[in-house]
C-alpha cells in the first residue's frame, strides 16, 4: 500500500505533489460518426495515435510527481464488497438499469473497472434488447481521459462536479467513489448531486474553475458551467467566514471550443498567462464580474473591465502571453481551437501543452520559456533541473481533436503552497 497523499491546492501552479489520469481506452473508439456528437465529439479519434501521444504526458508526469490512473484506483475500491454494491446501485439508478446490477456485481473488480468506462455491453436476450438500436447497456466514458471535468481539487476540499451533459454524470460519481474510499488519499468530497435543493440547473465542471490564490478562485459561466452552479460554489465559500474573492469569467456558448475557461486563460507563472487575446482582453459582450465574501456573506458584485485587470486589483500584475501570437487573427483562432491557451503547470513557470500550436510556443519562448520536446525529457536527453522556466511540448494532433489540452487531462490532488 502506498503513501495516502492528504489533498490541498491553493493555486494552479504550486510545485505538484500528486495528480490523477486516465489514458485513453477503447472507449475512445467504442462510438460511430452516427453518435459521436452524443458523446461530445466532433470527429472519432485514432486510438493508437491517441495513446502514443498521451504516452508523452503521462511520461513527463510520472518523472516529476506521483501519478495515480482512475482505472486502477476504480478496481481497488470495487475490491470492497459494501462499495461495490453502493456504487453499482448508485450508476445503475442514475442510468435507468437496474435490471444490470447483478451481472455487473458478479464480475472481477478489474473487468467491472474496465466495463464501467469502456462501457458495458447490451445483452440481446429479451425482444426488447433484441430489437433495440443501442449498442450499450451502459454507454462508454468516451470523455473521461479529461480528468480535470469530473473532480476539482479545491483548497482542503474535492469538489465533484454536476456535469452539463447526463452522459457524463457516471464520470463524477465514480470520482467521488474514489475519493471517498480510495487508500490513496484523505480527502472530504462536496457533491452538489447530494444536495437536495440543487436542480438540474446547477452545472459545474472543473475545466472552468482556477484555484488562483488561497483567497482567489476564477470561474468561467458559460456552455458547461451555470450561474446556479458557480452560486453553489459561493455557499461553499461562505461557510469558511474568511475573506474570500471569486472572479467570474463569462463565455460565449459558441464555438465548441469556448466551453471551459481554460481553454482561453492559463496561468503559467506568477507574473504570466496564457489568454486568448479577442476574448479575454478585447470581448465587450462577455462581462468579468468581481464577488467579494466576507464572513459568510457576499458583500459586493461588481464589473471589471477584464479579466486580467481584475486581477490586477486582486494583486496579480500578469503579464498576458497570447496564444497564437499577437499578428494575425485567424492564427489566434486557429491554435485557441486547439486548446492553444489550454496549458497545465508543474510548478511556477514550468508547464505542459501541445507541440502543435506552434505561434504559441514562439510567443512564449520570445517571453523567456524554454521549449522542451516531452520525448526528450523521457529519454533522457534533456534533464528539466537544468532549465528555470519552460514549457514541455507534447505530440497533440490527436489528442486535440478530443476537444482539450494538457490542463484537461489532469486533475491535481496536491501542490505545494507557492511563495508570492
Amino acid at each position: 500500500m502506498g503513501k495516502t497523499l492528504e489533498t490541498s491546492v491553493y493555486s494552479e501552479i504550486g510545485e505538484l505533489e500528486g495528480v490523477i489520469l486516465h489514458t485513453p481506452g477503447k472507449e475512445v473508439e467504442n462510438m460511430t460518426p452516427s453518435n459521436a456528437e452524443r458523446a461530445l465529439y466532433s470527429d472519432i479519434l485514432n486510438l493508437s495515435v491517441a495513446v502514443e501521444e498521451y504516452q508523452q504526458l503521462k511520461g513527463v508526469l510520472g518523472m516529476v510527481t506521483n501519478t495515480y490512473q482512475v482505472k486502477d484506483l476504480l478496481a481497488e475500491i470495487l475490491e470492497q464488497p459494501k462499495i461495490r454494491l453502493n456504487l453499482i446501485e448508485k450508476i445503475c439508478t442514475f442510468e435507468q438499469v437496474l435490471n444490470i446490477k447483478e451481472d455487473l456485481l458478479e464480475l472481477p473488480s478489474a473487468e467491472l473497472a474496465r466495463q464501467l468506462i469502456e462501457g458495458v455491453v447490451l445483452k440481446k436476450d429479451t425482444l426488447t434488447t433484441f430489437l433495440s438500436d443501442d449498442r450499450y447497456s451502459l454507454r462508454p466514458l468516451h470523455n473521461f481521459f479529461f480528468t480535470r471535468d469530473a473532480s476539482i481539487s479545491v483548497y482542503d476540499k474535492v469538489l465533484i462536479s454536476k456535469m452539463a451533459n447526463g452522459v457524463r454524470e457516471r464520470e463524477a460519481i465514480v470520482m467521488e467513489a474514489i475519493f471517498n474510499h480510495s487508500t490513496s488519499f484523505k480527502a472530504s468530497t462536496v457533491y452538489p448531486l447530494n444536495f437536495y435543493n440543487v436542480g438540474k440547473e446547477t452545472t459545474i465542471e472543473g475545466g472552468d474553475v482556477l484555484i488562483a490564490r488561497d483567497d482567489v478562485l476564477v470561474i468561467g459561466n458559460g456552455a458547461r458551467t451555470s450561474t446556479e452552479g458557480i452560486d453553489f460554489i459561493i455557499n461553499q465559500l461562505k461557510q469558511n467566514k474568511k475573506r474570500q474573492y471569486v472572479v467570474v469569467q463569462q463565455l460565449p456558448e459558441t464555438p465548441e471550443s469556448f466551453i471551459h475557461l481554460d481553454m482561453v486563460f492559463t496561468f503559467l507563472d506568477k507574473n504570466a498567462c496564457m489568454v486568448y487575446e479577442p476574448l479575454i482582453m478585447n470581448s465587450s459582450k462577455h462581462h468579468t464580474i468581481l464577488i467579494t465574501i466576507d464572513n459568510g456573506e457576499v458583500v459586493s458584485i461588481n464589473n471589471k473591465k477584464n479579466l486580467l485587470c481584475c486581477l490586477k486589483e486582486l494583486g496579480f500584475d500578469l503579464k498576458p502571453i497570447f496564444c497564437g501570437g499577437s499578428k494575425d487573427i485567424w492564427t489566434q483562432e486557429r491554435e485557441q481551437w486547439h486548446s492553444g491557451a489550454n496549458f497545465f503547470a508543474m510548478a511556477p513557470g514550468k508547464v505542459l501543452g501541445y507541440a502543435r500550436n506552434v505561434h504559441t510556443l514562439e510567443e512564449m519562448n520570445n517571453n523567456g520559456f524554454d521549449i522542451i520536446k516531452a520525448v526528450d525529457v523521457i529519454d533522457k536527453k534533456v534533464n528539466l533541473k537544468d532549465y528555470q522556466k519552460y514549457v514541455v511540448t507534447i505530440g497533440g494532433s490527436e489528442l486535440s481533436r478530443g476537444g482539450g489540452g494538457a490542463r484537461c487531462m489532469t486533475m491535481p490532488v496536491r501542490r505545494k503552497p507557492v511563495k508570492w
